[in-house]
Parts: C-alpha cells; sequence; structure tokens
C-alpha cells in the first residue's frame, strides 16, 4: 500500500509542478466563469421603441415587464412615417386606429398592442375582463429550462473528463514502457501498485480539475445571478457528480491501462484505445439524448447500465427527480462493473507491460500463464 501511495504522489506532484497544468487549470477557470455570466450578458430585455399620433400610450409596461418600451409624440401621421421609414421607432399607434411600421414588427408585439389596446377600450366604457388564471395540474416545470441547461453542461463537462485523463493514463503507462523505467519501477513495486498509483494519481488530477470547475462555475452563477434559476437540490448533484466521475474514471482509466500496455509506442496508442474511445463517445451521444428524454425508456434503461450509468444517471439526476434508491442501484451496479474491470485490467497490465517490441495481441495476454 505504500508503494501504492509513493506512485500515486509522483504522479500528483509531477503533473501539478508544470505550466501547462497551472495555465489549463486557470483558462478553464476563466472559460467556466466567463459562460456562467454569458446568461446573463446575452440574454438582455428586448427593448422596443414606439410612438403615438392622436393615441394615448398603451401601458404595454405593466402587460410585459420583461421588455423595455419607450415612447414618442409625433404630431402628425407624416412625421410618424418619416420615423418609422429612418428607423427611429418600430411602429406608431395612429388615431388608436390603425399600427405604423416598416414592414412586418414583431408578432409578440403585434399580439401584445393588439390585446392592450382592446383591454384600453373595454375598459374605456366600463367593461372589466379579469385575466386567465393559470394552474399547472402536472409536474412542477418551473425549473424544467433550467434543468435541461445544467444537465447538457454537465455531460459535456463529464465527457471531456473523462476522455481527457483516460488518455492520459494511457499516454503515461506508454511512456514509462517505452523508455524501460518500467522495468526499474516493477523491480521494488508490485504491478498493481504500479498500475493503482498512477490510476489514484491521475484521478486526483482530474478530481482537481472537476472541483475547480464546479465551484467556479457556482461561485460565478451565484454572482452574476443566474443560480437564482437553478433548481433546489443544486449540492446533493454536485457530490454525486463527483462519485460518479471517480466511478466513471476508475472505470475508463483501468482500461486504458491495460490496453496502453500492449504497446511500446505512443504513436500506437490512438489504434489501440480506438475501442475504448468509441465506448466513451456513445456512453457521451446516450447521455446527451437524455438531456431531453429523461424519464424515456432508453434513458431509464441504460441508467442502469455500465459503463453508460457514469453519464446518464448524473444527466437524469440533473434534468429530472430521480428516486435515491434507482441512483443507488445505478451506483452498486458501476461499482461491481468497476471491480470487474479493475481485475480484468491488473492481470492485463502485469502480463503486457514488461513485454517491449511489436504491439502484444490481447488474446495472447489473457491465454498467458
Amino acid at each position: 500500500m505504500n508503494g501504492l501511495m509513493l506512485v500515486a504522489r509522483r504522479e500528483v506532484v509531477t503533473q501539478i509542478r508544470t505550466k501547462a497544468f497551472v495555465i489549463g487549470l486557470i483558462i478553464t477557470a476563466v472559460l467556466v466563469a466567463a459562460v456562467s455570466f454569458a446568461p446573463k450578458v446575452l440574454d438582455r430585455p428586448d427593448s422596443y421603441a414606439l410612438g403615438t399620433v392622436n393615441s394615448q400610450q398603451l401601458p404595454l409596461q405593466a402587460a410585459a415587464p420583461e421588455a423595455k418600451f419607450e415612447w414618442r409624440t409625433f404630431p402628425d401621421e407624416a412625421a410618424a412615417k418619416r420615423a418609422v421609414l429612418d428607423g427611429d421607432v418600430d411602429a406608431v399607434l395612429v388615431n388608436g386606429t390603425k399600427v405604423l411600421s416598416d414592414g412586418e414588427i414583431d408578432d409578440e408585439v403585434v399580439v401584445l398592442m393588439q390585446s392592450v389596446n382592446r383591454e384600453v377600450r373595454l375598459g374605456s366604457v366600463g367593461v372589466s375582463i379579469p385575466p386567465l388564471q393559470m394552474e399547472s395540474v402536472g409536474a412542477d416545470t418551473r425549473y424544467q429550462s433550467a434543468r435541461t441547461g445544467i444537465a447538457v453542461v454537465l455531460v459535456i463537462v463529464l465527457f471531456m473528463m473523462l476522455i481527457g485523463q483516460a488518455m492520459m493514463v494511457a499516454m503515461g503507462v506508454v511512456e514509462e514502457k517505452g523508455s524501460r523505467i518500467v522495468e526499474i519501477l516493477l523491480s521494488t513495486l508490485r504491478p498493481w501498485q504500479l498500475l493503482g498509483g498512477k490510476i489514484l494519481g491521475l484521478g486526483a488530477l482530474g478530481l482537481i480539475n472537476l472541483v475547480t470547475i464546479l465551484a467556479v462555475g457556482l461561485g460565478a452563477a451565484t454572482i452574476s445571478g443566474v443560480a437564482s434559476d437553478f433548481p433546489p437540490g443544486v449540492p446533493g448533484l454536485v457530490a454525486g457528480v463527483l462519485v460518479w466521475f471517480v466511478l466513471g474514471y476508475a472505470f475508463f482509466a483501468t482500461l486504458a491501462a491495460a490496453f496502453a500496455s500492449l504497446v511500446s509506442r505512443q504513436e500506437e496508442v490512438n489504434s489501440v484505445m480506438t475501442p475504448l474511445t468509441m465506448l466513451i463517445m456513445v456512453t457521451y451521444f446516450v447521455a446527451f439524448y437524455a438531456t431531453n428524454e429523461p424519464t424515456g425508456t432508453l434513458a431509464t434503461v441504460v441508467s442502469y447500465v455500465p459503463p453508460f450509468s457514469s453519464m446518464v444517471m448524473p444527466v437524469r439526476m440533473a434534468a429530472t427527480e430521480v428516486p435515491l434508491w434507482q441512483v443507488g442501484l445505478s451506483m452498486a451496479g458501476m461499482l461491481v462493473a468497476v471491480v470487474a474491470v479493475l481485475a480484468f485490467g491488473a492481470k492485463v497490465y502485469e502480463r503486457a507491460v514488461l513485454r517491449t517490441g511489436a504491439r502484444v495481441k490481447l488474446g495472447d495476454v489473457l491465454r498467458a500463464r
């Protein structure tokens, strides 16, 4: 166990001291903060310039508080037409009977002006029509758009983190094997200690990156006010994401190390990693589909099937309410898969990592004694 922790510490210290890691972490934090502020910067209220000729201003602001309306008064219809053609105003209400515009105007503004004008006219003759009471008898959809947005961001982050860390493990294994450093290390360490230490150390770096992304993202969202639209239970979701990352990383990183131990040159890493890369890509596509159909049959079933559950279940947790027993069952299944993969990967790594030269066939490694 001491050997495993020594290898893990070596991986962490070596990577943290590099400029690439520090610069990458800073750039990631800046990008995440920028994305968190983007909704408030881009989602500015609509603004309309309107005018009147021999008409009273319509109380549009009360009917559409999220928009901004500026009114101007014109002495006659000719002046109003010039202002519309010059682009000074979007539309002008003339004599309370018609609206001047340069071509088509926003449909929402048209509907709004029609309905408000009707209410004003009815009110002037003493007729009052109370607004319809809106009552939803289905599930609470107040946070649905926010949930979907969080799910989309989450699946992208998990995909990038998992595939990136798995490739780091693979490249590290091939680098040690190609330089023959692994022979020196295995003279004092057991293969499982070297393999476990590398996975553990690089996994710790992945957690540092993920925690940074989550912390900066939530902090920036809180400062920008975006967090006010978040559904309840975000702290629990964050904790769940960290657990799912650990499980997914352990699964994919172990396979990456096992496959990488079959080759001795970094030029061969991509070819030997193709099956694993395709598996991660398929998992990502299924999880992305689940962002829009989190309660669908496909998303529900696949969220219990390892390794798809490592991305699909956290996406379902973000996009909709998932019972705890379903989350627990999915985690248990993923944990069993991780244990099985660790046993498989350790066997392949131990039998292949010292066999340099040409690419070793997986079948030959498994049949070896």
